[in-house]
Order: C-alpha cells, then structure tokens, then sequence
C-alpha cells in the first residue's frame, strides 16, 4: 500500500497543507530569522512560483491569535521553544492577497480591491460585538464589510482595521500583503496605471508609514517598484531580493531538499535531469531549484517514470518580457549577448532592481533588470556594486528563450515573403548554391544557437524548425517532419503536387565546423534509409535529395546527384 503523501501541486494554504498530509519542505526557519532580524517594513521579492504565496501563509499561522500549534509540529521552528512561547499564536494578523486583483478597468479593480478588504474584515467580524470598542468604531468597522466602500475609505481600509484589531487585542498587529505589485502589472497591461498608483500608494502608506498600531509588515512580489511610484516617503521599508543573502533559502528549492524528496518518492535516478532543467536560480549566496517545477515533475515521474522535462513555469505566464526582448535585437551587441547567454555563458550587465512599470520597456537596458528580476536570467557569482555577472538558469528558462526567438524569426519571414519565396524555389530548381545563399542570410539575421549547453540533437532541431518555417510559407507545398519513410524518418519531406516534384532535407550540426562531411553524411543516411520511398508510393518520380549542414551562423547545402 502507497503511504507517501501527497505532492503539493497548487497548494498555498500552510493549514491545508499540514492538515491534508501534503509534502512539506520545510521552511520555518525563515521565521526565527525574521524575528530576530526584522525591519519595521520588510519586502520580499522574488520571481512567481517560488513560494512567496505559501511562506505568508506560514507566517499568517504561526503569529495569528490561537494557531493550532500542531501545525508546525517537527518543523525546525518547533525546535525554538521560546521564541514560540513569546510569539506563537500572540498576535493580531491582518492577511491579503492582492493577485486577484487583476481587471480590464480601473473601476473594476478597485472594486476587486475593495472585495479583497471586504473578506479580511468579515475575518475578524468578532468585532462588531466587541466591548472594547465604541459605536463609532463598530460603524467603521461597518464600513469595510460594504461592497460598495468609498475610494476615500479604501485607503484606509488597512489602517483603520488595525486600529480596531489593536484596541480589542491591545496588541500591536502584523501585516502581511501578499504579490502587492499585481494590481500595477495589470493596471499598467490595461491602461489605468497613475489610477492604480494613487490607490496603492495611498493604501499603504496609511497602514505602513505612520501605523502606531502595526508591529511590523511582511509584503511580497515580484519587482521592487521605485519609491518614487508607489513608497514614497516609506522611509522604513526593508527590501529583501534575489541579490541579497539574508533569507537567501526560504524561497526555492536547496539542492539537499531536492534530492530529500527525489528519495522520498523513489525518484533518486532522476536527480540529474532535475537539475538540469529546473535548478540554477542563485538568490544570495545559496543555489535554488524553482519549486513549482520540481513539484509538478515530480508528481508527473510517480504517475510514469519516463516523463519527460516539461515546461511547467513558463506555463503559468505569457512570457512577456522575453518576447518583448527579443524584439528589440535589431542592435548586433544585443544579438551576440543573447547568443552568448544561450550558449549557457555568462555576461556582465548593469542592474536597476528598482523601476516604474512605465519604465520597463522603455530601453534595453531596463529590459535586462526585468528579466533578472522576474527570474529569466539569474547571478552567477557576486555582483561588483549594480554589475552583475547574468546567465539562463536552466534548460526549462533556455526553451522559452528559443521558443520565442523561433517566433520572432517567423514574424520576420511574413514581413520578407520575396526573399523567402527565393530561397524555396532555388530548393525546388536544384540550385543548392543559391539556397545556400539564401539561407545563410536567414541564419546571419536571426539569433543562432551555437552552444555547448545542449546535445547536438537539440541544436539540429534547431535549425530544423528555421528551415521548416521557412518551407511552410508555401501554401501549395506539402511539408512533413520527422515522418516515417523507407526504413527510418526523414528530417523534411516536401510534395509539390502541381508540378510533380518532391525534396527531400536531411539536417545536420556540424559540431566540428566540417560542414561538407556533414552534408556527406546527411546524404548517405538519405540513400542508406531510402527516404525517397514515401514520396514515390505518392507517384512522384522527380524527387531531389538535400543534405544541409549548419555551424553557428554558417551553412552549407548539397544537392545528391542524380
């Protein structure tokens, strides 16, 4: 009988999660260190699916008034008796989420906004009954249970509520605001930016800045938004990022919680692949795995021990910034920096960790401190003061890399349909020098993949997929990949019906830069595994073979004689 617990796959309540009898990686030590090296205000940032969401949930737990003290039982935070006895369970905690808050118009977000306030207070609605408080408290009180709340008293919402928290507990509160800079993303892709600012601002500045009733405040997101936009004045905010070594660990995977788990569920033999896909994060000094990957593949290799990687956190996100990056290549630096960063090397950049959504896009430059920020490129090694030694993580953040410059070397095939169509009808008449030509044009104006990151099999595939985009611009031809033909499966098969003439592609990498041998031998692989068969039960006698050899930026096509 299969007595292991279960794996965690979207789960984000520390309750559920202890009481349900999911796997629990461990991350309460990240309160003793909060407690004794906390700031009145302290900023979390980190990239989505590494566990912010889950760690303020913990939190929430741990200090709420009357946690269960049985949920962190064998957790290392147990361990520290009295610092459970003096905060275990002795607080006030207001506690929200604004990752909901996601909405096509300002008025619609606001009143999201509103919901999410409307929910926590209806949290402690004790208090409309309480003897410590006044009528006029209890009618304040009212006022964050309405739906239709006023803009004036949103802004106080956060505020108003911990005064009322304190007078009834007389106790200082503690504030937790999870993913605080969704609203931002959202207003800035929907166009209500300055509106959702002003809200924000106005939010948290009354319950952070001059709170006399807040015992400190744990916020978490993605960026660190300048002060300027939205901290103005918050002279006691504590910024934690991807950068900084304290609570370097509490967020992602360590390497030793990952081959603890691989073990637990008999997966020991698939630590490599682990990490080469999803390890590769450094946040301070320490080497993270992003969990959301580790957990969602984890759970596919119990249900099938062949699963293959998959690319789970790219999923969860448009990948946005990635895409807008590749599209401001036109600079040849740029270009030979993404290379480099592709072929698993790194570079040097200069990072800006505070920026203004309105900023992001804005220059080159800011779009390299968005991607280290949001979790596309990572530090290898120290920083030397804002310089930062960047890289691609792991292969999974690679692929989305790839991926996206496959698309932007589409987009640019329909902007430049003659020079497409010349190198497809130098395939069809037999002139390998002129498709040659054509294509070592296409492959010098897109971003090559020249790297020692990856097997030569993926490098193939590739230029594979150029040469196909390439061909399939042609509405009238017939394309095939990798499809089964004589005694093997041929890279490319064409049919052009109407003039009854078929081609034939095999692709290769040329690791050692020989591209004629690599032609050679696509060839012979042609003639050894009669790839030409399937063309031929399809009637088409007038069949031309290709052997194409790629190197980095160079490639080279031969034509079989007949």
């Amino acid at each position: 009988m299969n007595t292991r617990k279960k794996l965690p796959i979207g789960i984000e309540n520390f309750e559920e999660l202890r009481k349900e009898g999911f796997y629990y990686v461990d991350k309460t030590g990240m309160i003793k260190e909060l407690l004794h090296n906390w700031g009145k205000v302290n900023l979390f940032t980190r990239p989505r699916r590494f566990g912010k969401s889950l760690n303020m949930s913990m939190l929430k737990y741990f200090f709420s008034l009357g946690s269960d003290e049985k949920l962190f039982k064998g957790l290392k935070i147990a361990e520290e008796t009295a610092l459970c006895q003096e905060y275990m369970g002795k607080f006030p905690v207001i506690s929200i989420s604004l990752k909901g808050v996601n909405a096509g118009t300002y008025e619609t977000a606001r009143e999201m906004a509103a919901r999410v306030i409307n929910e926590e207070a209806a949290r402690h609605q004790y208090l409309s009954e309480s003897d410590q408080l006044t009528l006029i408290d209890k009618e304040r009180f009212g006022e964050l249970l309405k739906r239709d709340m006023s803009e004036a008293a949103l802004f106080g919402s956060l505020r108003e509520l911990s005064r009322l928290l304190q007078k009834h507990h007389n106790q200082d509160v503690i504030v937790l605001i999870d993913e605080y800079d969704v609203p931002l993303a959202k207003a800035f892709e929907h166009g209500y930016y300055e509106q959702m600012i002003i809200l924000l601002r106005n939010m948290f500045e009354q319950v952070l800045k001059t709170n006399d009733c807040l015992k400190f405040a744990v916020m978490t997101g993605c960026m660190r938004i300048s002060k300027e936009s939205i901290f103005t004045g918050l002279n006691n905010l504590r910024v934690l990022s991807v950068s900084d070594v304290e609570f370097d660990e509490y967020f992602g995977f360590t390497d030793r919680e990952v081959r603890d788990m691989l073990e637990y569920y008999q997966l020991q033999q698939h630590y490599q692949m682990m990490k080469e896909w999803y390890d590769g994060y450094q946040f301070g000094d320490v080497e993270v795995y992003c969990p959301w990957d580790v957990i969602c593949h984890c759970a596919k290799l119990c249900a099938d021990q062949k699963a293959q990687p998959q690319n789970y956190w790219s999923n969860t996100s448009s990948n946005e910034v990635v895409k807008r990056f590749i599209q401001n290549v036109d600079i040849g630096r740029t270009k030979r920096e993404i290379e480099d960063l592709v072929a698993g090397q790194v570079i040097e950049k200069e990072i800006h960790q505070e920026l203004t959504y309105m900023d992001m896009y804005r220059s080159i430059d800011n779009i390299w401190s968005v991607l280290f920020t949001t979790g596309y490129l990572t530090q290898r090694g120290k920083p030397d003061r804002k310089r930062f030694p960047l890289a691609i993580p792991n292969m999974e953040i690679r692929e989305i890399f790839t991926d996206q410059i496959m698309e932007f070397f589409k987009e640019d095939l329909r902007k430049n349909g003659e020079a497409v169509n010349a190198f497809c009808h130098a395939l069809k008449n037999g002139d390998a020098s002129l498709a040659e030509a054509r294509f070592g044009e296409y492959l010098r104006k897109t971003i090559s993949i020249r790297d020692t990151f990856v097997k030569k099999k993926l490098k193939e595939n590739f230029y594979h997929g150029i040469l196909l985009g390439l061909l399939g611009s042609q509405d009238t031809w017939g394309i095939s990949s990798n499809k089964e033909s004589g005694d093997g499966y041929s890279d490319i098969l064409v049919e052009i019906d109407r003039e009854g003439t078929g081609i034939v592609i095999e692709m290769k990498y040329a690791e050692d830069g020989d591209l004629e041998a690599a032609c050679e031998e696509a060839l012979e692989q042609i003639n050894k595994n009669r790839y030409e068969e399937e063309l031929r039960e399809e009637g088409i006698d007038h069949i031309l073979n290709y052997g194409i050899a790629c190197y980095k930026k160079r490639c080279r096509v031969i034509l079989a004689d007949r």
